[in-house]
């Protein structure tokens, strides 16, 4: 028969109730850039004063159309200096979401980059390798079927952030079709 000690056996319950009580969370938060940051250098240091528009019935199913559910809001806000647009969006990757901010000029993208990550895996899609593929891409058909006028290339172990990614790019490019008319 082992003997403990009462401080052992103390340290042992604390050790014990530490591991149960403590939060089993996998998920990571990498804030590779803060937003405000982001729309500081998208801008130059002079951020215009957000807009907001409604979302119509139309522009409602467009989004349940990219999204697969709707985005349960009832405006949406962005950032507008001339033509070029700055949009913050959040879209899941597998369980978390990923923020990302995506500049439009002229109705096509000139940048996405991902501003905080929260999933544990995938987070390859933050580099230019990747996040180039959607500069000046546009939506096919004038927009009518939501689909990016290319091919993205995925990257292995991280299908779920890529399509993640491709659904804000086109979500991006319907809102400011909408924002821009």
């Amino acid at each position: 028969m082992i003997r403990l000690s009462r401080r052992r056996i103390r340290q042992l319950v604390l050790t014990g109730l530490l591991l149960v009580c403590a939060p089993f969370s996998t998920t990571a938060v990498d804030v590779y850039q803060d937003p405000n940051e982001f729309l500081a250098e998208v801008f130059s240091d002079d951020v215009p004063k957000p807009s907001r528009f409604w979302l119509t019935k139309e522009l409602k199913a467009g989004i349940r159309s990219i999204l697969g559910y709707d985005l349960g809001v009832l405006r949406v806000r962005y950032w507008r200096r001339g033509d070029r647009t700055a949009w913050i969006l959040d879209e899941i990757g597998k369980e978390q979401p990923i923020t990302t901010g995506l500049v439009l000029a002229a109705g096509e993208i000139e940048s996405v980059r991902v501003l905080i990550y929260r999933e544990s895996r995938g987070w390859e899609v933050r580099y230019p390798a990747f996040t180039d593929q959607f500069r000046g891409a546009t939506l096919k058909n004038a927009g009518r079927d939501f689909e990016l006028d290319r091919g993205i290339d995925g990257i292995s172990g991280a299908t779920l952030s890529v399509h993640a990614l491709t659904r804000l790019a086109r979500l991006a490019l319907l809102l400011d079709h909408h924002a821009s008319s």
